[in-house]
């Protein structure tokens, strides 16, 4: 399958961590080892604006669902929460470590981020309400979960903000319930770090990639174990298609070989790889479709995002049984 020339957007002088889109699909969002995180308009890769305040490499972003309101955590052991049209900054949460992981619920009322575990501190998951102005200046969490013997490395929302999934450094997926703070269950389906978790456009499914080579497809609600995508190499971050739900994205990228550097796409039920294109020079450490499924972004190494859209052959692409 090949892409038509992809829109390179180049605002970040340093690696590229993580990118999101909006709900709809004219933003996009980005985070990087630099301090700003940025925000570009999707149809053309201008440059909107940067949200600046962080003295760390920013780790992660995102959006609430109409797009007013930005959450990003950086290694200066801060979590800002900032108004998207300004760029003015509404709280900034203190932390002990680095901040890996954030997100906004479904609501878009509530935030969560989750700390290192480093210098004797737990790795711990807070959680705040945003219309609580006391909770925002006190930086006092209506919640904390601490997970002592590992470190989250990445985590979502689930089952309408009822459930946290979260995904560990030492492999593990954990399901925690949000009413109580306590961990529903707990798997082992991975050997090695869990570097990224994206749900599917209903929700019910979500995709991991891990340093184990692989990528794997699960039931959000119970963790069950669905399908396995085997690389042979790392895979940083993975995707689930919006428009074909037969295909899952799997984005393989750590080698230092040239050539290795590749977007690759499955099929999500025969587990068999059917395309792949190249683009960066440097590993891909990020991964999205666009809401609509006709384009997807990568965010690299080498300080690039780029806007992949998809020609005719993978829309005509049909997948022999």
């Amino acid at each position: 399958m090949s892409c038509m020339k992809p829109i390179s957007l180049l605002g970040h002088e340093r690696s590229i961590t993580q990118i999101k889109y909006n709900r709809e699909g004219d933003l996009l969002f980005s985070s990087a080892k630099d301090t700003s995180p940025t925000v570009w308009y999707s149809i053309n890769g201008e440059r909107l604006g940067t949200f600046d305040g962080h003295g760390g490499a920013v780790w992660c972003i995102d959006v609430n669902w109409d797009s007013t309101k930005v959450l990003t955590g950086a290694a200066d052991s801060l979590c800002k929460l900032w108004d998207t049209q300004t760029g003015k900054e509404l709280a900034n949460f203190e932390n002990g470590s680095a901040v890996r992981t954030c997100g906004f619920s479904f609501s878009g009322h509530d935030v969560m981020y989750s700390t290192d575990k480093t210098m004797g501190r737990s790795c711990e998951v807070l959680f705040f309400d945003t219309r609580d102005q006391s909770q925002l200046e006190n930086n006092s969490p209506y919640m904390k979960i601490t997970a002592p013997d590992s470190k989250v490395t990445s985590a979502t929302w689930s089952n309408l903000d009822k459930e946290l999934i979260s995904g560990h450094d030492n492999g593990a997926l954990c399901l925690w319930d949000l009413k109580t703070g306590s961990m529903v269950e707990e798997i082992m389906e991975h050997t090695k770090g869990v570097n990224d978790i994206q749900l599917n456009k209903t929700g019910q499914l979500f995709v991991t990639a891990c340093k184990d080579s692989t990528s794997k497809l699960f039931n959000a609600t119970t963790l069950e174990h669905l399908k396995t995508y085997k690389t042979d190499r790392p895979v940083n971050s993975a995707a689930i298609s919006p428009l074909y739900d037969h295909e899952a994205m799997d984005v393989t990228t750590t080698s230092s070989r040239i050539g290795k550097f590749e977007t690759k796409f499955f099929h999500m039920i025969f587990e068999e790889e059917f395309a792949r294109f190249k683009g960066h020079f440097g590993p891909i450490n990020s991964v999205a479709f666009h809401p609509d499924g006709k384009s997807c972004s990568t965010g690299g190494e080498d300080g690039f995002v780029k806007i992949n859209y998809f020609d005719s052959q993978y829309f005509e692409f049909d997948f022999e049984v």
